[in-house]
């Protein structure tokens, strides 16, 4: 059976920025076939991710997230631990699980580059969207 739903994870944090990924997917893809899901941050992405796949209701997952260093922490080490989980997600269940995680070295909370961030989510978030078609059409050629 071809899964024609799609699941879109989003991180809440700067979900000013995050949320244009949305936009861009559902330039793509119909909002009736997208399901949409909301989490703290990119970090708890892989978990609902796999859970989400698992349950073999969705074509793919889509996890968008926009990881900054804060100062605190290291954003490069959640940045990894989030593709890595997302891969896993995606191997382990053999749903694909696609990532619009940016995490960028020279970010500054100006409306300059939050336009420039914004932007770049909208474009990102059509690829996923296009990967996802393209995934799903490449694997059911494999079993016809």
């Amino acid at each position: 059976m071809t899964h024609t739903l799609f699941a879109f994870i989003k991180a809440n944090w700067h979900a000013d920025i995050v949320d244009q990924a949305l936009v861009g997917f559902r330039e793509v893809i119909p909002a009736g076939q997208i399901e949409v899901f909301d989490v703290p941050g990119a970090f708890e992405m892989p978990l609902l991710a796999r859970d989400l796949a698992a349950s073999g209701r969705y074509a793919a997952v889509v996890c968008a997230a926009f990881v900054v260093d804060g100062g605190i922490y290291r954003h490069d080490f959640v940045a990894q631990a989030v593709v890595d989980g997302l891969m896993r997600a995606g191997l382990d269940t053999g749903v694909p699980v696609l990532s619009v995680s940016l995490t960028p070295h020279q970010y500054q909370e100006t409306d300059h580059h939050n336009a420039i961030y914004r932007a770049h989510f909208v474009q990102k978030g059509r690829e996923a969207a296009e990967a996802a078609l393209m995934i799903g059409r490449t694997r059911a050629a494999l079993v016809a």
